[in-house]
């Protein structure tokens, strides 16, 4: 099977990182590439390590109704920059949007595809999580349906690598000067994955989250991300593993582990790592997650899903192990 694909936003961190994974999956054949600032560029002038037969495709401005016969689009674009434009996409073309603007958008799929894969199988609109959600999510969505804790009150202390800001995030306020030794919070009270995440917790524990809290962290590294979600429950620590365990038996992605789980295990992979802490004497439960905010918070999981839209295994393309050291 050949998939005739493209990717807008290339030049993009997220863009970048779904032309790497699409250039060794064995379906998707990329035939075009789509990105204002590198307009005019061949593929090998922008990725140097591009593989040879990608090498002289041209990266075209992007247009919306100027596309090739595509099978398949990945949009990596800003967050407010996709809506109107995928609206002009032929309905034949398959769309995984990468950016923010259809999470729980009428007519989109929410993309969560370890916990909801039946509701992305065959669907020709998806909108993919946003990085933090998706570790967040994954790590709840066993004790939201177990009924373990209560989806109010819930608090996410939540830290990403530099990368997870976008190659052009925060107008030249996260170099290397300015994000070195530090640690930055930031989107306070207001950030754009809130509503997101609110949404589906009410959707996975049955309830309100009105009082979700969520404060976001930038650590001096360049990719992952790691979440401590705080929630009221009685369980004990075994039960939440042995949820967690049960929620995720037949999910390939997914690793369930006894010790709390570090950034790096996930660099460079689909993978998602959740843990748990609890104290019921405190009504206390603690769940971990983390991913890398380019992988499965982004490009990783965006072909997971069209690998489910399209009817190819979900492991398609992703099999590879974690970046080591």
């Amino acid at each position: 099977m050949s998939i005739r694909t493209g990717i807008v936003g290339i030049s993009g961190f997220g863009g970048g990182e779904a032309l790497r994974l699409i250039a060794g999956h064995p379906s998707f054949d990329l035939v075009y590439a789509a990105g204002d600032g590198s307009a005019g560029a061949r593929l090998i002038d922008r990725f140097p390590g591009v593989p040879r037969a990608l090498a002289d495709l041209v990266i075209r401005k992007w247009d919306p109704e100027a596309l090739p016969e595509l099978d398949l689009l990945f949009a990596s674009l800003p967050t407010g920059r996709s809506a109107d434009a995928l609206a002009r996409v032929p309905a034949s073309v398959k769309i995984v949007d990468i950016g923010g603007d259809h999470r729980h958008v009428a007519g989109w799929t929410y993309g969560l595809a370890d916990v909801w894969p039946e509701r992305i199988a065959g669907q020709s609109r998806v909108a993919n999580p946003g990085c933090f959600p998706v570790a967040t999510l994954t790590a709840l969505a066993p004790l939201l349906a177990a009924g373990l804790i209560d989806p109010a009150n819930i608090v996410i202390d939540a830290k990403t690598g530099i990368s997870g800001a976008g190659r052009g995030g925060g107008d030249g306020r996260f170099g290397f000067a300015e994000t070195n030794e530090t640690l930055i919070p930031y989107g306070l009270l207001h950030h754009v994955h809130m509503p997101e995440m609110e949404t589906t917790i009410a959707q996975l524990g049955r309830g309100s989250a009105a009082g979700l809290v969520f404060t976001p962290h930038l650590v001096p590294m360049t990719r992952g991300l790691l979440v401590t979600t705080y929630a009221r429950g009685r369980a004990t620590t075994g039960e939440c593993l042995a949820a967690a365990r049960a929620f995720y038996a037949e999910r390939p992605f997914v690793r369930v582990t006894d010790q709390p789980p570090q950034s790096k295990w996930a660099s460079g992979s689909n993978l998602a790592f959740v843990s748990y802490a609890a104290d019921p004497a405190r009504n206390l439960v603690m769940a971990l997650g983390v991913v890398d905010n380019l992988g499965k918070g982004a490009a990783g999981h965006a072909v997971q899903n069209a690998n489910l839209m399209v009817g190819l295994p979900e492991t398609a393309g992703l099999e590879g192990a974690p970046l080591w050291p």
